[in-house]
This record gives structure tokens, C-alpha cells and sequence, in this order.
């Protein structure tokens, strides 16, 4: 079972605070590590985020692709 530095319950922040909140623990991440994040739709403009604001210092991989629930892996290069 892989163990994640940090998993974030999306629903649970207010809206305001989810892409803040979900960036700021990404930057609080070792190179190496990992967080989860699990989400009631795809995170696909989260993702587009860290392509712009955070290149070439982070990995996406999908663990579960809804229909109710996504789950994604972010590790920090």
C-alpha cells in the first residue's frame, strides 16, 4: 500500500481555498514525496495550474477517474 505525505479531501476546503491550499502543500513537499488528493470531478483545471505555475516540478498520475470520485497522485520532483 503506498503511503502519501499529505491527502487532501477537496470537498471539505471552501472553494475559495482549494487550489491555494492544494499548491500550498505541494510546496510544502520534500523532492520525492507525494500527496493525494480526492476530488468530486476531475481536477483538470488544478492540473492545468500546476502546468503553468509549477513546470517540470511535478508528477500527475490519476489512481481513480470517477464517475464520483477522483483520486490523484502529485509528486514533487
Amino acid at each position: 500500500m503506498t503511503t502519501f505525505s499529505k491527502v487532501i479531501n477537496v470537498p471539505e476546503i471552501p472553494p475559495r481555498d482549494k487550489h491555494p491550499k492544494i499548491l500550498q502543500t505541494f510546496d510544502e513537499l520534500a523532492s520525492g514525496e507525494s500527496m493525494q488528493i480526492i476530488n468530486d470531478h476531475d481536477p483538470k483545471p488544478l492540473h492545468y495550474q500546476f502546468m503553468m505555475e509549477r513546470p517540470e516540478q511535478f508528477i500527475w498520475a490519476y489512481l481513480e477517474q470517477g464517475p464520483e470520485i477522483w483520486k490523484v497522485v502529485i509528486g514533487k520532483r
